[in-house]
């Protein structure tokens, strides 16, 4: 069996391994509706890829990938998705380059995709648990602010969220997977606007580095709704 360092482990890793098996999302299909959150969150940044990853004992899996679509696995001593669960906090680096942190795999397997520029923020669930990351990645260097920062890591909450509403969803013993397959795709409708709003204020604003005040606090008051959404999903979901 492959090893990877010690190092990479967070507090806890065994609770924090339990609590991602017991959401069931490991080695699923990819799903619509995650890769439409990855979009949305690579078109607000405007960066070329963004990912979804599931951080287990051996290896990351990436459960929805922008602008790298054929990865789909990577070793956890080479991803840098390990990190913010490592560290449970995000993680930011504005140029991969230059910074002398990363492990060597890490570095290696960034220099080798050409990667320059990674921000990633912990998935963490209602136990506190961080099960992996929403991240963004850049060929380029570029800055990254902290209101920036601040709704990437509401985001990640977001999807965190997702998380909970599928499994509560699917565990269901009457609906199952069709009660996920309802709600997703109510919800996939309103990613879609949120999508089209993000296009319309980025092209009216501009791509600005970073991302503009104005831009980030309207995305962040329709993710609150969206948030609001996903707490009466789940809520239905669970029977309550």
């Amino acid at each position: 069996m492959a090893s990877h360092p010690h190092a990479l482990w967070p507090p806890e890793e065994e609770n924090r391994l339990a609590v991602l098996r017991a959401y069931d999302i490991l080695h699923s299909l990819q799903e619509p509706l995650f890769t439409k959150l990855v979009e949305l969150t690579a078109r607000l940044f405007n960066v070329p890829i963004s990912l979804i990853s599931l951080v287990d004992a051996e290896e990351v899996e990436y459960k929805a990938s922008y602008g790298l679509p054929e990865l789909r696995t990577q070793p956890r001593g080479e991803a840098m998705c390990a990190l913010p669960v490592k560290y449970e906090q995000a993680v930011v680096f504005t140029d991969l380059a230059l910074d002398n942190s990363l492990t060597m795999e890490a570095a290696t397997a960034a220099h080798a995709k050409g990667l320059r520029f990674y921000a990633g923020a912990p998935l963490r669930m209602r136990t506190q648990a961080c099960i992996g990351t929403l991240c963004l990645i850049d060929r380029q260097p570029r800055a990254f602010s902290m209101p920036e920062q601040q709704v990437l890591e509401h985001l990640a909450h977001v999807v965190a969220h997702l998380i909970a509403v599928r499994h509560a969803c699917v565990a269901r013993q009457s609906a199952g997977s069709d009660a996920w397959v309802v709600v997703s795709g109510k919800l996939k409708v309103e990613l879609q606007a949120l999508i089209a709003l993000v296009d319309y204020l980025v092209g009216y604003s501009g791509p600005h580095v970073p991302v503009s005040a104005t831009v980030l606090a309207s995305v962040a008051q329709r993710l609150s709704i969206f948030h609001e959404r996903l707490q009466v999903y789940q809520a239905e979901a669970l029977g309550f």
